[in-house]
């Protein structure tokens, strides 16, 4: 095998597939990279799991494939001077040469590589890669990560003839984004669920302005950007009936400015720790919140300006929970609706089109 690439792409190619390599592998060859010149130069991780293969323009001379160690291909090409990188094999002995720097390193035989999933496509959809990126950077905080419920340790990706939803949920907390999609093909309406590990590099390959095309196969999901493709299983079992645990009609509703609460809450949260854990006590009143916690060492108070009156109502969250719903909210005003200090805070937009939903369930309060 013999091939000529350059560095910056040969190094951001390895840097993609090497996400999807396994970290610590009773196979040596999951740790590594398939490497393979054909037609095109392919390179491949893949760890059961979650399998990433990039496509790379080059010069190819001779064809052949073999597996080089990720952590050690991927240190020995980004620390190569800015030229041209000259791939070379005889067997599994492998040679690199850039510029002045050389490396003569062993391979391990292509056959111990576990092959890719091949995905029949059963659905399609076609999306912006900036759009679908902001779905699942704005949903992802909420995957569960309790393997008791692997169904929701991933999101639930809804196909219908409004466009696209994602939704993730954790017990404490459900994450929703709806867009219109570009191109669907297959049946009416579909859904799937894809793994939150999955999704988080689905995330890092969306960096241009191009389309992405989502597959859906029998067992697995294929996401295709430009020269890279992204295969991961399926979740099976019975994602949550998420429009019944979603309280509409709720008789409290006020308007509050994110950054503004956001700053408010990170306030309040600074006396709070893994150690030192406390909820935040919320008193919504007319045209301000007043925000409250008390830990072991110390209390804590601030309040924030907003629109509408709570009715004095007292709920206590979580802090985390409410700043990762604030964080990931795209949108500079919200408005947060409640029936009661038991029942869940509901945040949407406060103006336009309602694209996504965030619930947050409270926490109990002792009496004061």
């Amino acid at each position: 095998m013999k091939f000529s690439c350059e560095k910056a792409l040969l190094s951001s190619a390895v840097s993609t597939a090497s996400r999807a390599v396994a970290a610590k592998s009773s196979i040596p060859a999951m740790e590594g990279i398939l490497i393979e010149a054909g037609e095109t130069l392919r390179l491949t991780g893949y760890n059961l799991e979650t399998g990433i293969q990039v496509t790379v323009p080059s010069e190819i001379s001779d064809r052949g494939s073999l597996v080089l160690s990720a952590r050690l291909f991927g240190e020995i090409v980004r620390k190569m001077p800015d030229d041209v990188v000259v791939f070379s094999s005889e067997g599994y002995m492998v040679n690199i040469r850039c510029g002045m720097s050389e490396f003569n390193i062993l391979g391990t035989d292509p056959e111990e590589f576990p092959e890719l999933p091949s995905v029949e496509q059963q659905n399609s959809l076609t999306i912006k890669q900036p759009v679908l990126r902001s779905m699942i950077a704005q949903t992802l905080f909420a995957i569960s990560d309790n393997e008791s419920r692997p169904i929701h340790t991933g999101s639930l990706f809804e196909v219908d003839e409004s466009g696209l939803t994602v939704v993730s949920v954790d017990g404490y907390r459900l994450a929703l984004r709806r867009e219109e999609v570009e191109d669907k093909k297959g049946a009416e309406s579909f859904s799937f669920v894809v793994p939150g590990s999955a999704l988080g590099e689905v995330e890092k390959i969306c960096f241009s302005e191009e389309n992405v095309t989502v597959t859906q196969g029998a067992r697995h999901i294929l996401f295709q950007t430009g020269e890279t493709v992204l295969v991961c299983r399926r979740l099976e079992g019975d994602f949550l009936a998420y429009r019944n645990a979603i309280p509409r009609n709720n008789n409290i509703q006020v308007e509050v400015e994110a950054r503004a609460l956001l700053a408010c809450i990170e306030r309040v949260s600074l006396i709070i720790s893994e150690k030192l854990k406390s909820p935040l006590r919320c008193v919504f009143g007319d045209g301000i919140v007043s925000i409250t916690t008390k830990t072991a060492i110390g209390d804590a108070a601030d309040q924030c300006i907003l629109s509408g009156d709570g009715g004095g109502l007292e709920i206590g969250f979580n802090n985390k929970y409410l700043m990762d719903a604030l964080k990931a909210a795209p949108a500079s005003r919200l408005r947060l609706e409640f029936t009661s200090g038991v029942a869940p805070c509901v945040i949407l937009p406060a103006e336009g089109e309602e694209n996504f939903t965030y619930m947050v369930l409270p926490v109990r309060l002792k009496a004061n």
